[in-house]
């Protein structure tokens, strides 16, 4: 049995304090790690997370928990294949725990009244995010939300994490949101060829949605998915100037051989 499997590993990043969980496996068909996923808990507190995080009977785990504090918990090798993501998408990618690392952040979420992240706490999230992408050269564009990767049943990590904070850390892609007004918007029920034009750069971004011009669930909870990390002022769902706007400079800002 190796020291992994035994539950025994020095941790990846400097400074983590290492309790194992057994709810890992290999990474699958040789996939490398791309993608940084961020989550919040969504409990009680740090510690009913952990706990959760290394129960094999509840089939989750992340890498790293990152406590209110700034603690840093590592229960996952880098090298292994956590199981934070579920169901999941990105850019064609269905096996998203195979190819990222997961950060649980401690955080009520809708238990809580959505509480603010502290500042402790993100400084340890900058922290660890700028480490994980130097080793594994994680592009901007692939430190996603949960909800980026699965917007029909996640919202973490939440309107009020601050992605531009992130940003000004040399973490994550951002550009300022387009500012709220009124104008032409699409919505749930919407038909034609500009819900499919809308589609298509959702899809040119890395949501998954289907291209056939009719503007369903699964478009607007692309749309929200979106918002929530784009542009939280407000997260409706519906695609008005400021989403398409926003959507438009992102997507104009990122890398030729991605886009």
């Amino acid at each position: 049995m190796s020291e992994i499997e035994a539950g025994v590993f020095a941790p990846d990043h400097e400074g983590a304090l290492v309790r194992p969980s057994p709810n890992f496996g290999p990474r699958r068909d040789g996939k490398r790690v791309t993608t940084l996923i961020l989550h919040y808990t969504g409990m009680e507190n740090g510690a009913a997370a952990e706990a959760l995080l290394a129960n094999p009977e509840s089939e989750v785990s992340a890498h790293y928990v990152v406590h209110e504090n700034g603690r840093i918990v590592q229960m996952v090798p880098e090298s292994e294949r956590a199981w934070h993501a579920g169901k999941s998408f990105w850019q064609g990618e269905t096996d998203i725990n195979s190819c990222s690392i997961g950060i649980e952040i401690v955080n009520q979420g809708p238990h809580g009244d959505f509480p603010d992240f502290p500042d402790a706490q993100i400084e340890g999230v900058i922290a660890l995010c700028r480490d994980i992408c130097a080793r594994h050269s994680i592009r901007p564009e692939r430190v996603l939300a949960h909800s980026d990767i699965a917007p029909s049943r996640k919202i973490d990590p939440g309107e009020k994490f601050p992605w531009a904070r992130l940003h000004r850390a040399g973490i994550g892609h951002w550009v300022e949101p387009a500012p709220i007004r009124g104008g032409r918007f699409l919505a749930l029920g919407d038909r034609g060829q500009p819900v499919e034009a809308l589609q298509s750069m959702l899809a040119l971004y890395g949501y998954q949605v289907p291209i056939d011009g009719v503007f369903g669930t699964e478009t607007e909870a692309a749309i929200k998915g979106f918002q929530r990390h784009f542009r939280s002022q407000k997260v409706d769902g519906v695609a008005d100037v400021s989403t398409i706007e926003t959507l438009h400079r992102l997507l104009s800002l990122l890398p030729v051989s991605v886009s």
